[in-house]
């Protein structure tokens, strides 16, 4: 994964690690989909995903202001967008089902013809929404080259 070697999140607080893990996984998986590695790409942006959301609900501040249920599962990623959506941090207009079934592809084909720009933009919307994008990536630590 694009974030191993760069962080041990161990050592951050709560919030720093699954922040500095989803801008690590963005820019890891945006290019890994610029080099044709597109199903690589897709299952990294859900690492990316799932970093940005455990990174919303680590602060206290934030996770006070969400609408949430006594079904509602935190640690499973399809009942935590649910919860960012019906608190409207989210506005859903990302589907994070047809996303979840792409990346289940993704698992198992590398999806050479797939057009993933509609997804990477949905997806980059979510990051905004979130607060995790925009960053600067020059403030990330330096990619290792031998990463695939």
């Amino acid at each position: 994964m694009p974030h191993a070697g760069l962080m041990d999140e161990r050592t951050l607080v709560p919030e720093e690690g699954p922040l500095l893990r989803a801008r690590l996984h963005i820019r890891g998986g945006k290019r890994r989909l610029s080099e044709g590695k597109i199903a690589a790409g897709i299952v990294t942006l859900y690492d990316a995903l799932n970093g940005a959301m455990e990174w919303y609900i680590a602060s206290p501040e934030r996770i006070k202001r969400l609408l949430i249920t006594a079904g509602d599962n935190l640690n499973d990623d399809r009942s935590l967008y649910r919860v960012l959506v019906q608190s409207q941090v989210l506005d859903g207009g990302f589907d994070f089902d047809a996303f979840d079934r792409l990346v289940e592809t993704a698992l198992h084909e590398e999806m050479q013809d797939y057009n993933y720009r509609e997804m990477l933009d949905g997806l980059e919307g979510v990051m905004i929404r979130l607060g995790v994008m925009p960053f600067e990536e020059l403030a990330l630590p330096p990619e290792d080259p031998e990463t695939y």
